[in-house]
């Protein structure tokens, strides 16, 4: 994010970011991950830092991302008693008949480009990235 304008529309890497899920939430992240279809990897994330308030679901498709309005920034804003570092607004095709229309404040993002598996694979190299939920197949 550009930390002049840390409430404008966000950027992604150039790239086919079609279906999209979340890999991890925590007290200290919010993750999405992307790529062209999540079958066997993915090969972006967005990791929200310190996430502060966070309207998305699980999954979804083509996220046409944008600035948020007027009215998300003053909602975010009395709900959290101040302006949040990263407020990321968009909507997707969660499967609905219209758009889900997401919002994510967070402390920073991190836009990450990377291969990562979502299964195990015993060629893998060591210092390959795995999603969360992958263990080696004798485990």
């Amino acid at each position: 994010m550009n930390a002049e304008r840390p409430h404008a529309a966000i950027e992604l890497p150039e790239g086919s970011w079609w279906d999209w899920d979340v890999v991890a939430w925590d007290r200290g992240q919010f993750r999405l991950a992307a790529d062209h279809d999540l079958t066997y990897h993915h090969g972006l994330e967005l990791v929200f830092g310190g996430p502060l308030f966070v309207r998305c679901p699980a999954d979804f498709q083509d996220p046409l991302f944008r600035s948020p309005t007027s009215e998300e920034l003053a909602t975010v804003t009395g709900l959290l008693g101040g302006r949040p570092p990263v407020l990321v607004a968009f909507e997707a095709d969660a499967g609905g008949t219209e758009p889900a229309s997401c919002l994510i404040a967070a402390g920073r993002l991190d836009i990450v480009q990377e291969t990562v598996l979502r299964y195990w694979r015993e060629d893998a190299a060591p210092d390959q990235r795995v999603a969360p939920w992958v263990r080696p197949s004798d485990q």
